[in-house]
């Protein structure tokens, strides 16, 4: 029987970075083959606030788990407009788990985000609404609820309306209670509408209106 020889797997000691540091060599070594050494270039990126570029790049066709998210980790660090822009754009990805790793990073810069959740919010793509509103769970703004009022008064897609009732259901306040009437109205076929409404209406504790 053949013996089939195992190929040892390549290890980047964290004292033996012998690639150069500086700015270009860490771009250059975005793209070499092996990942921790991509993973390592992707942190120490960090210092370099023109390294969005690059670094965005190289997210786009990026497929170790480890190395997206070393990336998404500086990307939010730096926090530009590209790099925030960036990682937006993994919210359209086809893998769940690129998007959901995006989803947890905008998360935890609020001051980076809130000035672009209204675009979000009015995104073409109802996902992108509806990861959004995910995003605003955690996001806390004094201007959440706010935001929420504005999907369930506007969006048209019954999902992303379920999504935002759902946190006003925890987050509501009676400045919700007249747009939420309003929507169970707008959705009077929606049956999980009627009952999401009803629950958040209690929740807030207006149950009887």
């Amino acid at each position: 029987m053949a013996f089939i020889k195992q190929t040892a797997p390549q290890v980047v000691n964290e004292d033996e970075r012998t690639a150069s540091r500086d700015f270009d060599g860490l771009c250059a070594e975005l793209n070499n083959e092996n990942q921790t050494a991509r993973r390592w270039a992707a942190r120490d990126l960090v210092q370099f606030s023109q390294a969005s570029a690059p670094l965005v790049a190289r997210l786009k066709i990026e497929a170790h788990p480890n190395v997206r998210t070393a990336i998404l980790d500086t990307l939010a660090q730096i926090g530009d407009e590209q790099a925030i822009t960036g990682i937006v754009e993994c919210l359209r990805s086809d893998e769940a788990s690129l998007r959901n790793e995006a989803i947890e990073v905008l998360k935890n810069i609020p001051e980076q985000v809130a000035p672009i959740i209204d675009s979000l919010l009015n995104d073409s793509d109802s996902d992108v609404r509806i990861f959004a509103v995910n995003i605003l769970e955690s996001l806390h703004h004094e201007d959440v609820e706010k935001w929420l009022i504005q999907v369930i008064e506007q969006d048209e897609h019954v999902n992303v309306c379920a999504t935002a009732v759902d946190l006003l259901s925890e987050v509501g306040t009676e400045l919700s209670l007249n747009a939420l009437e309003h929507l169970k109205i707008r959705f009077a076929d929606e049956p999980y509408i009627c009952f999401s409404v009803e629950l958040a209406l209690k929740r807030i504790g207006q149950g009887d209106r």
